[in-house]
């Protein structure tokens, strides 16, 4: 499926004024979420049985009207039924942004209910496509063994390898594009924010990588705002080898 995109940014940059408008145009990836990154997202998990729940903190005074009440947060919060996935829609809280975009899911996922602590947490901005998300909760929620053990970049990289991605030339164990160059895929250490409540993450000294993790994100065009980011974040603090690829 395609769609136009980005008409700031012409395929013809001699195209004259008030003459046919050239736009970009790429695969479904590259269309945005519709609006209706919330709606689809959790459609999906109300068929998968998971619970929703919808907090909201606010200030109410003496003798105010309930229509006049302010609401200061709301957080809605799904939850599988086994209590060891969950997924969270931000946007609606005080964002922190990926790619200077707020993300808007946070999903994680634990090994045992015993513990308070996410094994591993997964980010997704807005205009990642609803579809996308959905097929990552669906593909969560039918997974048995929820922590696994760290494994080399090789198996992810291969894996995008073989649906026609370049490996970077720099970079060969660390990132990867798609043939049209609007997509990146690379290891690296995350932002300062990311740190799925592991404590760990305060007492990294400042000649030591922080915790790592897969980062991706489209951008149409050089030096182009990027269209939307996700990060996958796994929960050890590792040294990635080589130079670190952060977000634009």
């Amino acid at each position: 499926m395609e769609a136009p995109l980005y008409p700031d940014f012409p395929l013809d940059p001699s195209t004259p004024r008030g003459g046919q408008p050239a736009f970009w145009v790429g695969p479904r990836h590259l269309a945005g979420d519709d609006g209706r990154l919330y709606d689809a997202v959790a459609d999906t998990l109300s068929g998968l049985g998971w619970t929703s729940l919808t907090i909201v903190r606010g200030r109410h005074e003496p003798d105010e009207e309930p229509e006049d009440r302010q609401v200061l947060r709301s957080t809605v919060l799904h939850i599988s039924p086994d209590t060891l996935r969950w997924a969270q829609w931000s946007l609606a809280d005080e964002p922190f942004h990926l790619g200077e975009l707020p993300i808007a899911w946070q999903i994680s996922a634990r090994a045992e209910t015993s513990s308070p602590l996410a094994q591993w947490s997964a980010y997704f901005t807005l205009d990642v496509p609803g579809e996308a998300v959905s097929d990552f909760l669906v593909a969560l929620d039918a997974r048995d063994q929820l922590a696994m053990p760290l494994v080399g970049p090789e198996l992810v990289l291969d894996a995008v390898a073989a649906h026609g991605w370049l490996r970077d030339i720099d970079l060969s164990q660390e990132a990867a594009t798609d043939p049209t160059f609007t997509s990146h895929l690379s290891l690296g250490e995350v932002p300062p924010l990311i740190q799925d409540a592991d404590p760990r993450a305060l007492t990294t000294g400042a000649d030591e990588a922080g915790p790592a993790g897969w980062q991706a994100w489209a951008e149409p065009a050089l030096g182009a705002p990027c269209l939307w980011a996700g990060l996958l974040r796994r929960k050890r603090p590792a040294r990635p080898r080589g130079r670190l690829r952060r977000l634009p």
